[in-house]
């Protein structure tokens, strides 16, 4: 069966290899194709890999069976086992690469951090995630733009939203959601005493106006002044907007930019990205509900990590994993747990696939 689905992958890569000999001045079919070729290649060479070694291992099978030189069979059997393994080892990575992509994965990201329990404690650790995303971005080569803040006196955030726009960004950053909880010696406190606080960590892929559609009807916009320190920096014009999505009752608000334009443009993005990611969720509740499981994609909204800052100890719940550097963990270093998390996802969206592929038992 395996071979039979790497066959006929290897048959589309070929013709998509001669279908962009031909293609001539059509650049959007061009693009297309270099795309899917793209996709492609990484099975179509592990396919030419794992057939190589099967012709090879019936071979060495051969030469066990036919030869009587005790030397040359000692040789195949050694063969055999190398072989074998080798062959084990390409199928788990062929069956990885034949995975279902997430179609968010490539998108850039919108980010919202909300103050949880804890006051203004907890409003300052939603400042410390936020610098700790814009410090990862940056490791990556992405770009941070805020869409919209409000923050505290203390330079914390009530809540914060903000894009990251960089290639594959939503395929690390989507298991970051959930609930982030801080235990430490506030600023605030003088007793000395370590509290618990938290905040809610959304990610949300960014959502093209081709993406999702929304009626107007279904919207009830309103402007306003937006508010500010006083002074010259108060707005005279109504620039602020509040929108109102009728048939959910979702209602974003922008004022952080001085055109009313730009802050209508940001709620609007805010706002597809909060009704696709509704609309997702939904679907893939009505599958959980007609096969009665789903695997994990690291989005549930639970305690997902623990920063310890008296043990300078950060745990990821998930994992059952803990790391004793929480200043470099919270200066972007996240990849100690967002790569164990995108093999975990990986490893039990595998099972679950060889347990849909593997033949019922039969009654006796």
């Amino acid at each position: 069966m395996l071979l039979e689905r790497l066959e006929k992958l290897e048959q589309r890569f070929q013709e998509i290899e001669q279908e962009l000999l031909q293609v001539g001045d059509d650049y959007k079919r061009a693009a297309a194709l270099a795309k899917e070729r793209s996709e492609l290649e990484p099975i179509v060479t592990k396919a030419r890999e794992y057939r190589k070694a099967l012709e090879q291992l019936e071979e060495a099978r051969t030469i066990l069976e036919e030869e009587d030189d005790p030397e040359l069979k000692e040789l195949a059997r050694a063969e055999i086992d190398e072989l074998e393994a080798r062959i084990a080892a390409l199928e788990r990575e062929i069956k990885r690469l034949l995975l279902p992509k997430d179609p968010r994965d490539e998108k850039n990201v919108i980010m919202e951090i909300r103050a949880g329990a804890g006051g203004e404690e907890a409003a300052l650790f939603a400042a410390d995630l936020f610098r700790m995303y814009s410090r990862y971005a940056e490791r990556k080569g992405w770009d941070v733009e805020v869409l919209s803040e409000h923050p505290t006196g203390l330079d914390g955030y009530k809540e914060i939203i903000f894009l990251i726009k960089g290639k594959g960004a939503f395929s690390r950053l989507k298991y970051e959601s959930g609930v982030h909880r801080v235990q430490r010696v506030p600023v605030t406190e003088s007793q000395g005493r370590i509290h618990t606080s938290t905040a809610t960590v959304a990610v949300l892929a960014e959502v093209e106006d081709v993406d999702i559609e929304i009626p107007e009807k279904d919207l009830k916009i309103e402007v306003f002044k937006a508010g500010g320190p006083g002074g010259q920096h108060v707005q005279k014009n109504a620039t602020a907007v509040r929108i109102t999505h009728l048939p959910t009752g979702i209602v974003v608000q922008c004022q952080d930019q001085r055109s009313l334009t730009q802050n209508k443009k940001r709620a609007m993005q805010i706002l597809r990205a909060r009704l696709y990611e509704m609309e997702r969720r939904r679907r893939e509740e009505e599958m959980a509900a007609q096969r009665k499981s789903q695997v994990g994609m690291g989005e549930r909204a639970e305690k997902i990590r623990t920063y310890n800052f008296p043990q300078s100890r950060v745990t990821d719940h998930r994992l059952q994993k803990s790391v004793y550097n929480l200043p470099e963990v919270l200066d972007g270093d996240l990849d100690v747990f967002i790569d164990d998390l995108i093999l975990r996802d990986e490893t039990e969206r595998l099972a679950a696939l060889e347990a849909q592929e593997a033949p019922s038992p039969k009654a006796p």
